[in-house]
């Protein structure tokens, strides 16, 4: 992994019209981390064209208590210097997808500048099968993980790379995890983000001659909608997951917002060929380029000492500022991964 060198103090968080004239996609953003994403460009200046299934918060496919809409995620962005475009769009649904992409095409004189490939069709799949090993689960549960994923951001990656390839420029991140590395939540779901990973790759290594940049992001843990939920729901059960307590304190926790900035400060980037095709950590990122969150704080990187010990050591969490910010190497992680199945 690589990152850019640091930018001087005044580009790091980029003005309010550091992106003006920008063109970005962000495929769902009607929650979590997409929502985060499009109120951060838009506030950088861009024009951002936003995807969900709902438009509004009367929508009939509205889910589940936490669901939000594209006019909420529009709302929020109502003062901002760029321009947020909501669209209406089922990414299950090749036929709208490729609807979107000709919109933007005929609106932005085929211009697009940013493909976030964030929209994930699993979380509620993933919650009602936690617990049960793949065996045990149903087997919708892949196609739940890896249709509105893995496969959607295939389709909208070489709709975006179609314009992006002509005018030999633009960016094409795909939102990826820590579960690519190591299991979290199962078979279905680690499969898939590693393959998000290597879809990042390979893009890369063919668009680069054109000057596109293609790179899988990971943030941390990020307070979602849902993971906020999932978290409460598991203190009412009293659980005694280690792994749950520690995600109880919100220790370390980023908010979506906080990927959306480190986004920005990429497309930003003069130097921005030079990342294509590798994996990017967001804490990282961010504290290469000067980026805080909604608090003011940087959180740590989850391969940081910053991260790790006081994970390890609750009574730490309130000391963690002042634990080095040194990072695992990715040779020792690699170790205690997941073993690849070649020879």
């Amino acid at each position: 992994m690589t990152t850019p060198q640091r930018q001087p103090a005044q580009q790091q968080m980029g003005s309010a019209e550091s992106l003006k004239g920008k063109v970005a996609l962000v495929t769902g953003a009607t929650r979590g981390i997409g929502k985060g994403i499009a109120i951060a460009l838009t506030q950088a200046g861009a024009t951002v064209y936003i995807t969900g299934r709902s438009l509004n918060s009367d929508d009939k496919s509205l889910t589940d208590a936490v669901s939000g809409s594209l006019a909420e995620t529009q709302s929020l962005t109502k003062n901002s210097a760029g321009t947020c475009i909501p669209c209406q769009v089922d990414h299950s649904n090749d036929e709208q997808v490729e609807q979107l992409f000709e919109r933007i095409k005929t609106e932005q004189n085929g211009q697009l500048d940013l493909l976030v490939n964030n929209v994930y069709g699993g979380v509620r799949a993933l919650r009602n099968q936690q617990g049960k090993s793949f065996w045990e689960a149903d087997a919708s549960l892949w196609d739940a993980c890896n249709h509105v994923g893995l496969r959607s951001h295939y389709v909208a990656s070489r709709l975006a790379a179609q314009m992006m390839v002509p005018r030999e420029q633009g960016l094409i991140v795909t939102i990826s995890s820590w579960g690519g590395l190591s299991p979290i939540f199962g078979v279905a779901y680690g499969t898939g983000k590693s393959a998000c990973d290597r879809l990042a790759a390979e893009m890369a290594a063919e668009l680069k001659p054109y000057n596109v940049t293609s790179i899988a992001l990971w943030p941390g843990i990020v307070g979602t909608e849902h993971i906020s939920e999932f978290v409460e729901e598991a203190k009412a059960k009293d659980t005694s997951d280690p792994q749950m307590d520690m995600m109880s304190t919100r220790f370390n926790w980023e908010t979506p917002i906080f990927t959306g900035r480190v986004i920005t400060n990429l497309l930003a980037e003069p130097n921005l060929i030079n990342l294509t095709g590798k994996l990017q950590i967001v804490a990282e990122l961010a504290a290469r380029y000067g980026v805080v969150d909604e608090n003011g704080k940087c959180p740590g990187s989850l391969r940081s000492l910053k991260f790790l010990l006081p994970a390890g050591l609750p009574k730490l969490q309130p000391y963690a500022r002042l634990i080095p910010n040194l990072h695992v190497p990715w040779w020792l992680l690699l170790l205690t991964a997941l073993s690849s199945p070649k020879k």
